[in-house]
């Protein structure tokens, strides 16, 4: 197939998908696919007479990426871009995606989990890897998802939706609020966006830094427990994960930084736990009507009793990241991984 590998965009989390696009790009290249990476964002700013040709570039037009110890500088790649404009699609990149036979989805964060490029795509009739538009910005949105947990009876922390703020409401907030908790902005991932305060005095720090990343947020009671990960891969869940972060806290450094967490898999728990974790990530797949895969997180409490967090409805997929490694444990390699998600994704029917 020719198969472009979606990739960077602009949130956040463009390192993570950069990482997570090239591994993806150069395994369906070993599975004799005509892949090439593509940048959401920045696209290419120059055409070949014929366009096709790219995709039997010897490097597949994968950069060399890596994920730093602090989140991009956005206005920075903005202003790399040399027709300055605001779309969220670069230079020819509906063009080349138009020519292959599935996009694979590489992207986190806003430009990919929120739903607005499956819906682009859905409109121009393109194939692509995943959920669709809506069952993605249900995802995305961690207020919804908390609503639709609620729905379906999945355990989850009591919360509070905080649908805009500003400065001049944070005293009145801190007052309110309890602590220890979470503070969460909506559409935030990578744990960016997250804070974990267990006074006043920090709970109103958080608030603050909050509003850089956005006034909706939402505020959940912190649950003290053992920090689980689980993917779903087509209509079975896979072995959980155990994170063991090297410090207090799993932030974005924690995440993506050698030697900032340690991560057990097939997860050090009884198999009722299991079972239980699965089933439940399982119920939460299908209540949002996520497709093909998707990886729900957890919290164990000190009891045995399961907190769902949040889904992500495009988890990482670095041959490092934590699906791959839950397949891993079930004898798929990554690039059988890769395959089944392209496979899988292609045989979905998106629209009547």
């Amino acid at each position: 197939m020719k198969i472009v590998v979606l990739a960077g965009g602009l949130s956040t989390e463009r390192e993570v998908s950069l990482v997570t696009g090239t591994s993806v790009c150069k395994a369906l290249r070993q599975n004799g696919h005509r892949a090439i990476l593509v940048d959401l964002f920045l696209g290419l700013e120059t055409m070949p007479d014929d366009p096709e040709s790219l995709f039997d570039t010897e490097d597949g037009l994968c950069p060399a990426a890596e994920i730093r110890g602090t989140a991009p500088d956005l206005e920075e790649i903005r202003a790399s871009r040399k027709d300055q404009s605001g779309r969220l699609f670069g230079p020819h990149v509906l063009e080349l995606c138009a020519l292959a036979d599935i996009v694979f989805l590489g992207l986190h964060g806003q430009d990919g989990e929120d739903g607005r490029v499956q819906a682009a795509f859905d409109l121009l009739g393109i194939r692509y890897t995943g959920s669709g538009y809506l069952a993605s910005g249900l995802a995305m949105d961690k207020s919804m998802t908390k609503r639709m947990m609620d729905a379906a009876g999945i355990p989850t922390a009591p919360w509070r939706d905080i649908p805009f703020y500003t400065d001049t409401d944070i005293p009145a907030l801190t007052a309110e609020l309890e602590v220890p908790c979470a503070v969460k902005v909506v559409n935030g991932g990578s744990s960016i966006g997250v804070a974990l305060p267990d006074t006043k005095e920090e709970l109103e720090a958080a608030l603050r830094e909050m509003l850089q990343y956005g006034s909706h947020i939402l505020v959940e009671r912190k649950i003290r427990g053992r920090e689980l990960t689980v993917g779903v891969l087509g209509d079975r869940a896979l072995p959980a994960v155990e994170i063991v972060p090297a410090e207090k806290e799993f932030d974005y450094i924690a995440k993506y930084q050698s030697g900032g967490a340690q991560e057990l898999c097939p997860a050090p728990i009884t198999a009722e736990q299991q079972e239980r974790l699965g089933a439940l990530a399982l119920k939460l797949h299908r209540t949002l009507g996520l497709e093909v895969y998707s990886r729900t997180d957890f919290l164990l409490d000190e009891e045995g009793g399961a907190w769902c967090l949040e889904v992500n409805s495009l988890p990482g997929m670095t041959s490092a990241s934590l699906v791959p490694k839950e397949a891993a444990a079930i004898g798929m390699s990554y690039t059988d991984l890769c395959e089944e998600i392209v496979q899988r994704s292609y045989c979905l029917k998106r629209r009547d």
